[in-house]
């Protein structure tokens, strides 16, 4: 019987290696809402989510999730505080300008559907570039250029991803008496499931462009494979 229970415990067994999933998701996750409370540092915050995740998916399931995301951080940082910046701004003027065609009559109102338009472009670019920005070490303008050709590589998916992306955060505040429960699965798991499953999805698309690594996430030569 205890010999059962420690082989149940065992970190290779199933529950154990469930338990390390978990422990990495959450561990992660704590990591990005702690780093992403200046606003201005949800770029490189993203991009090191993105870091554990992808590096989890290839291989290195005993990975040290906050050891994992300060290096993501550290490593995107510039390129990550460069993006946000500019994210924010097209948010900001959006809403402005979605405000202002929404209360102005004629021609003027149908403008708010091009800005609609580009705020879905704008959307579809964040959701694909703080992964590249994860995989691949670039400038910005190199690493925008790598995320359109991601997107444009397979429209559907990047419809499905930025729905993901969109579609939670939305729902979570059409129920006011709900929020604080969605809330807390936000800080502890939420943002870290998102991007799982993003990095999920998109792995098949980045692996082809990575070092090709064995089940455990070791570096292999072509020869090796």
């Amino acid at each position: 019987m205890k010999k059962k229970i420690w082989g149940i415990l065992d970190r290779d067994s199933s529950f154990g290696r469930a338990m390390t999933l978990v422990s990495i998701i959450i561990g992660a996750n704590i990591m990005f809402a702690i780093f992403s409370l200046p606003v201005v540092t949800i770029g490189p915050a993203l991009a090191a989510l993105f870091h554990v995740m992808f590096k989890m998916l290839r291989g290195h399931r005993d990975l040290n999730p906050i050891k994992e995301f300060w290096l993501g951080f550290k490593s995107n940082f510039k390129q990550g505080i460069l993006s946000s910046l500019v994210f924010l701004g097209i948010a900001l003027l959006l809403y402005v300008d979605i405000r202002f065609s929404g209360h102005m009559g004629g021609v003027l109102t149908y403008f708010k559907y091009a800005l609609y338009a580009i705020a879905f472009a704008a959307a579809a670019l964040a959701a694909y570039l703080y992964p590249v920005m994860a995989c691949f070490a670039d400038t910005l303008p190199h690493l925008a250029r790598n995320a359109v050709f991601f997107m444009a590589r397979n429209p559907l998916k990047m419809f499905i991803i930025v729905a993901l992306d969109v579609v939670p955060l939305f729902l979570t505040y059409l129920d006011e008496r709900m929020m604080p429960l969605y809330g807390f699965i936000w800080v502890t798991c939420g943002f870290a499931l998102v991007a799982l499953i993003d990095a999920k999805l998109l792995l098949n698309d980045f692996a082809k462009f990575l070092p090709k690594v064995n089940e455990w996430g070791e570096f292999v030569s072509g020869d090796e494979e």
